[in-house]
């Protein structure tokens, strides 16, 4: 973001200057989240959920990093190399509880991530690169999430593989070819467990990578707001540094409480117990079920139970299960409605509402038994979660009247604080 009105960096130290001429890495930092980074000023604790996304990976490459010099990926000693983490390695057992942890805080700020950007319409012009690098994020995210799940080879691990390679061999022709082409075998072994380790710890570099794309993107439009109208003026903003690098301060520090409450004392409150048995490819367990952040996925993957066209059922789930994630990336085109916040739009609000409530019925079904009230009720759930996209959004964005807009942030906040337009001002800089 360019306004006229942010501040330049100026070195005044003669190190400070020769840095910045040579390389002028305090210039970017400045720039991108410092003082010369304007900032709509009414931004709430819901926009703080980036930041903690980003400090979750950072704990999660951390740890890894440490957990990846004792672990052993090898078959015959995986789950043994485990157990050696959490009873030998000084510090094994709670590095291994605050990765195991991390990645479900990763995936649940981000899902909060993604359901500000769908309320507030940060996916809307002209942010729609920002959404279209955070849905690769998130695609990227599911891979080592998964594969990290198997490294410690236990029964839920094993079985797991299993099951989400199984995925493959679907594909009509190919499809177990690709299958025993990506697991180096016919079922999980070694040469699978090599893979997914190496995978594992490569693609968080990726992220990384990716991250750094997506900030880039939000800095050339400059962040959405909670009134999604565009800055009109230096009185619409305040620096990012010091007003948002303390509020983000106050969020990372209520992330770490959580974090720290989890590990120390409900470690195991989001694991299976089945995977604190040896794998056995010959015990398979009473009900295989994926960590908790791709239960809807896996719901709307189970709830295909008969072949329609001639395509298989199982295919049928697979296209489906890819197809609720690929949907997002054609939001900001099914969504054509000029106002970008829920804020006003009490129509879209409500439907907004009824997803995230069928979003967490997905989750429910999909660690729930497969009995038939379990099964329809999946059945209708995913039925409305593609309903949502193709069919509701389209028409609420161009049915819908929405609620009159504030002509700037400015009134907006003055308005919030029972003030009038006339008031004086707050300094931007």
């Amino acid at each position: 973001m360019s306004f006229p009105w942010a501040k330049h960096y100026e070195p005044k130290q003669p190190l400070m200057r020769w840095l910045d001429e040579k390389l002028p890495l305090p210039r970017l930092v400045y720039n991108s989240i410092g003082a010369g980074y304007p900032v709509p000023r009414n931004l709430n604790y819901w926009w703080n959920f980036g930041v903690l996304a980003g400090v979750a990976l950072v704990c999660q490459i951390i740890t890894g990093v440490v957990l990846a010099m004792h672990y052993a990926p090898n078959a015959l000693v995986a789950f043994g190399s485990t157990e050696h983490i959490m009873r030998d390695v000084n510090g094994g057992w709670f590095l291994r509880y605050a990765h195991a942890n991390g990645a479900s805080m990763f995936l649940f700020v981000v899902y909060v991530h993604i359901a500000r950007g769908l309320y507030y319409g940060s996916y809307k012009a002209p942010r729609e690169m920002v959404w279209l690098l955070g849905v690769v994020i998130f695609l990227l995210m599911m891979a080592p999430a998964f594969m990290g799940y198997v490294l410690p080879w236990g029964q839920m691990s094993f079985w797991g593989a299993q099951v989400i390679t199984g995925f493959f061999s679907a594909i009509p022709g190919v499809g177990e070819t690709i299958r025993v082409w990506l697991l180096g075998g016919f079922a999980p072994d070694n040469a699978a467990l090599n893979r997914f380790f190496s995978l594992h710890y490569l693609l968080p570099f990726v992220i990384a990578g990716v991250i750094i794309l997506h900030i880039w993107a939000l800095h050339i439009p400059g962040s959405n707001n909670p009134t999604g109208v565009d800055v009109k003026g230096e009185q619409d903003t305040v620096p990012f540094h010091p007003y948002y690098t303390a509020k983000d301060g106050v969020g990372v520090g209520a992330f770490f409480l959580v974090f720290a409450l989890l590990v120390f004392f409900a470690p195991n409150l989001l694991g299976h117990p089945d995977n604190y048995i040896e794998a056995n490819p010959l015990s398979t367990p009473a009900h295989i079920v994926p960590e908790w952040y791709f239960l809807p996925f896996y719901a709307i993957l189970k709830s295909f139970t008969f072949n329609f066209l001639w395509i298989p059922a199982k295919l049928w789930g697979v296209l489906a299960m890819f197809g609720s994630i690929l949907l997002l990336f054609f939001l900001p085109w099914l969504d054509s409605s000029p106002v970008r916040s829920a804020s006003y739009r009490p129509k879209y609000r409500v439907f907004l509402g009824v997803l995230l409530l069928d979003v967490l019925v997905l989750g429910y079904v999909g660690g729930a038994e497969p009995i038939a009230r379990n099964v329809i009720m999946g059945q209708i759930a995913s039925m409305y979660y593609f309903a949502h996209f193709l069919i509701i959004l389209p028409w609420i964005s161009r049915s819908e009247r929405p609620l009159p807009l504030p002509t700037s942030i400015t009134e907006a906040v003055l308005a919030k604080h029972g003030e009038t337009a006339h008031a004086e001002p707050a300094l931007a800089h």
